[in-house]
């Protein structure tokens, strides 16, 4: 990422330089900063009697691609300004010195952090759930009450207990503190943990949990709200699409086409994800056709639930969205599965290798690039592909050993047949005699 960033920035600059901006970009320490000769900064010292000097503006622009489309914007407005001879030092430009002295609560500062973080990024669907991400961690992990000092930020980070939780928590408050140009260092929490192990489902085990979810019946006791006492069929009917199409739980709930699963023109039983989940849209395909059936997954009183569950969000607000696949999560440990959903989606990626569809062929289905592909879902395939070729061994010996079992019997049958055909004709020889 950091050399196509560089290669654009480079491409930025030729364009900036043919329109004779006067200015260019440039990265340093993970943020763009605007350069250009301007006249002297109030307090700076004329040591060269020119009236002008050259200069880094940093605007807290994050150094991405996104963000390199601001910097390219900004560049061009403050270009316009010295040609026109009408630059003047504002907040704007004087950067950190226009930063209010006294600290601020986080939880102050939280209630900015939108208006704040996309004066310097792109709204995109994207980039909203980037900062959704970076705003609910900080939130969850962090004491409203705190002032917003380093301290009290990195004290947060260190009560962490899981490594997992510790190192999102340090992304999310780095963007927070980046946004408010909090100087801290967190390299200490930089470094990401060691992958945790995944427990990927074999057909088997996916096919043994969804009947958990109407077992789920037997255990729940009956002092159940009738305005949910159903629910539980929504929420199976979520594992079997994430079973078949191996999505991100966020993919059946954004904006999902409920008219085209079920329309008779879906012949090849394709979901529809919606342009503004995480990877634009596309069509899933299903690995398993016959689990469509199995499962029910096209039973209209389910997606009338999931209509009648989105209906009650909010459906541009990730936090509404996030809830529900949140959801989803509690369903599974609510029903006693030992793997989460996200299992489904890498048991998707397996079995697609294991049956030996091409990788971009799996890639494009899943909604991401071969890159990813590989890199995600690779450091499962070496345990998981052992274990399931194993196991399809073991089953072929099997299948070949009761085969040879049954061939055994039939041959002993046919001896059997044999000479009861001979016995019948010899007495039908001895009658006619």
């Amino acid at each position: 990422m950091r050399t196509k960033l560089l290669q654009e920035l480079e491409q930025v600059n030729l364009r900036l330089k043919s329109a004779k901006a006067k200015v260019t970009i440039r990265e340093s320490n993970g943020s763009l900063q605007l350069r250009a000769t301007l006249p002297i900064k109030p307090g700076d010292t004329d040591k060269n009697g020119t009236g002008r000097k050259q200069y880094n503006l940093s605007l807290n622009i994050p150094a991405n691609l996104d963000g390199l489309k601001t910097a390219e914007e900004e560049a061009y407005e403050l270009g316009k300004l010295i040609a026109r001879k009408t630059f003047e030092w504002n907040d704007k430009y004087l950067g950190n010195e226009a930063i209010k002295k006294e600290f601020q609560t986080i939880g102050e500062l939280l209630e900015k952090f939108e208006e704040e973080y996309f004066k310097t990024h792109k709204r995109t669907t994207k980039s909203e759930h980037t900062f959704f991400y970076y705003f609910s961690r900080t939130k969850r992990f962090t004491n409203p009450q705190d002032l917003a000092k380093p301290e009290n930020l990195i004290n947060s980070i260190a009560t962490i207990d899981k490594e997992w939780a510790r190192y999102n928590a340090a992304r999310a408050i780095s963007a927070f503190c980046l946004t408010f140009k909090i100087a801290i260092d967190l390299s200490q929490y930089a470094k990401m943990p060691e992958n945790n192990s995944r427990n990927i489902p074999t057909d088997i085990e996916i096919a043994a949990g969804i009947i958990k979810f109407a077992d789920y019946l037997n255990t729940r006791g009956h002092q159940v709200n009738q305005d949910v006492k159903d629910s539980w069929q929504l929420w199976r009917w979520t594992y079997g699409m994430l079973a078949v199409f191996g999505l991100r739980p966020r993919e059946l709930f954004v904006n999902p086409d409920i008219d085209w699963w079920l329309s008779q023109e879906n012949v090849d039983f394709t979901w529809k994800v919606h342009k503004d989940c995480k990877t634009g849209e596309r069509q899933a395909l299903p690995l398993y056709k016959q689990w469509i059936e199995a499962f029910d997954l096209r039973n209209p009183k389910y997606l009338e639930m999931l209509a009648t569950a989105i209906s009650k969000k909010d459906k541009n607000k990730h936090a509404e969205i996030t809830a529900l696949t949140q959801r989803v999560s509690w369903w599974f440990r609510k029903i006693g599965l030992d793997f989460k959903p996200y299992d489904l989606r890498h048991a998707w990626a397996i079995r697609a290798h294991i049956l030996g569809i091409p990788i971009k062929a799996a890639a494009d289905n899943l909604g991401h690039s071969v890159q990813v592909h590989t890199q995600t879902y690779q450091r499962w395939f070496s345990l998981d592909m052992r274990k399931l070729a194993i196991n399809q061994a073991l089953s072929k010996r099997d299948e070949v050993g009761f085969i040879r079992e049954e061939n055994g019997k039939l041959r002993m049958e046919n001896e059997r047949l044999k000479l009861e055909i001979e016995k019948l004709k010899m007495e039908w020889v001895y009658k006619r005699s």
